[in-house]
């Protein structure tokens, strides 16, 4: 039986590598970086572990295998990307800790007006912002109850939110959620919510969701975050809410579209906080352990020819197994 090639263009260090080839001693091992990897080494791979990019994944004709290290594979739903029995699994699981702490910290940030008070530094003014408000009294509205999701709820909840989670399909609402709700009812959630988290993937469903008539269901003094695709909002209309004086605050990781021209309004706002998607990637360095450890899982299940965790579904726009209940 001929070797299987496995190329991985994930940053992984020697005790990955150790972990990776232990899962598979018979398969030859290519390590190259997303910036050197060459065409010929895509040509030759039967599995790619990490986000080669869509063009040069035209030349993967032997791919049967393609381990994304990222949670989402949105730009990969391109029509006759991959052959047909071609599995696309995706790091789900991963990210959980790492996005919901970078946001959970915006979140409080913005409520304690912490940005007012850094930029009144930069100009060496001694000012006072006046009021503030806090997350123990704060109705949190969370869509999206994937991995980032519940980690977000499950911080709201420790600190005394009330938490209401939306979904898109039925299921049993962890302890920390005090009202699990369907998407389909999320225009009369918007109205009785404090804050407002989305980290929804980007599908059909999903694009421009967060236009003016979404924002003017919100309180006024509502702070709204986003951290799961940023085309799930529409950035223009969002300038126009921030003119009508609406929304206490909002922070965003993902914007549409990236990066944000540097002419662009909605940096001027002082009530929003930007940061240039930087809460996933493996700026908390434990995130990249979860990444190989779950290649490394799905990869001793692809050599006894099991079922693999996190198979993407195109169709629906997001992976949609392995969710915890």
């Amino acid at each position: 039986m001929e070797k299987k090639t496995i190329l991985v263009v994930i940053p992984v260090n020697t005790k990955h590598k150790e972990l990776l080839e232990e899962a598979a001693p018979d398969c030859q091992f290519i390590y190259s970086s997303i910036e050197e990897v060459t065409e010929k080494q895509i040509q030759e791979a039967d599995v790619i572990m990490g986000n080669v990019s869509p063009e040069q994944l035209k030349k993967a004709e032997k791919l049967q295998w393609l381990q994304l290290n990222s949670a989402g594979a949105d730009v990969y739903g391109i029509p006759g990307l991959f052959k047909e029995n071609t599995i696309v699994t995706t790091a789900n699981g991963a990210y959980g800790k790492t996005v919901a702490e970078h946001m959970f910290a915006m979140l409080l940030a913005m409520q304690k007006k912490l940005t007012l008070y850094r930029d009144s530094q930069s100009r060496h003014s001694w000012d006072d912002h006046g009021t503030v408000t806090s997350i123990a009294d704060a109705t949190v509205l969370v869509f999206g109850m994937g991995d980032i999701g519940r980690h977000f709820a499950k911080m709201a909840h420790a600190l005394g939110a009330y938490v209401i989670g939306v979904k898109r399909t039925p299921g049993n609402c962890p302890e920390y959620v005090d009202e699990p709700h369907l998407m389909k009812e999320c225009k009369k959630l918007l109205p009785h919510a404090d804050v407002i988290f989305s980290v929804l993937p980007s599908t059909n469903e999903t694009r421009g969701l967060f236009d003016k008539e979404m924002f003017r269901l919100m309180k006024k003094d509502a702070i709204f975050l986003n951290a799961g695709r940023g085309d799930a909002v529409c950035t223009e209309d969002l300038c126009e809410i921030l003119d009508e004086g609406r929304l206490a605050g909002v922070a965003l990781d993902v914007i549409d579209p990236e990066p944000l021209p540097a002419d662009h309004r909605l940096w001027d706002y002082p009530n929003v906080f930007l940061t240039p998607h930087v809460s996933g990637y493996y700026h908390l360095p434990e995130t990249l352990d979860k990444v190989v450890n779950i290649c490394v899982e799905n990869l001793r299940s692809f050599m006894k020819g099991q079922r693999l965790k996190n198979q993407m579904d195109f169709e629906a726009g997001y992976c949609t197994e392995n969710k915890k209940k």
